[in-house]
């Protein structure tokens, strides 16, 4: 735990996914709210088809959504959200003819009933 999900227009040629996903989990760990790097869990999934509003003009989006254990507060749930989102926005050059959207949302998962084991 947790589990974070990245999804990504196709017209973000210039994503670097596996640095994103490593400075994603970076930020998550250094959040001290995680017991260790192994649990940290995420990928990334590249939209091809996608419209963004009504406009014809060239846009974008970055969502990510953090899936992680119930029982934390808003105020750590909105810290994550910003610490994620303030990692994306420093992710380097955006392509200029793009409107981008950056979102982090933040979700329980249900301690009840989540099951997990590692193996190896």
């Amino acid at each position: 735990m947790p589990h974070l999900h990245l999804e990504y227009t196709a017209n973000l040629t210039g994503l670097a996914v596996e640095k994103t996903l490593l400075r994603l989990n970076n930020v998550l760990m250094a959040s001290g709210q995680f017991g260790s790097e192994f649990d940290i869990k995420s990928r990334a999934v590249k939209v091809e088809s996608f419209q963004v509003g009504t406009s014809i003009n060239p846009r974008g989006f970055i969502a990510v959504t953090l899936s992680m254990l119930s029982g934390r507060s808003p105020q750590v749930k909105q810290q994550l959200s910003q610490s994620l989102l303030a990692a994306l926005q420093d992710l380097g050059e955006w392509p200029a003819n793009v409107q981008l959207q950056l979102s982090v949302e933040v979700l329980d998962i249900d301690r009840d009933s989540y099951s997990k084991v590692a193996i190896g």
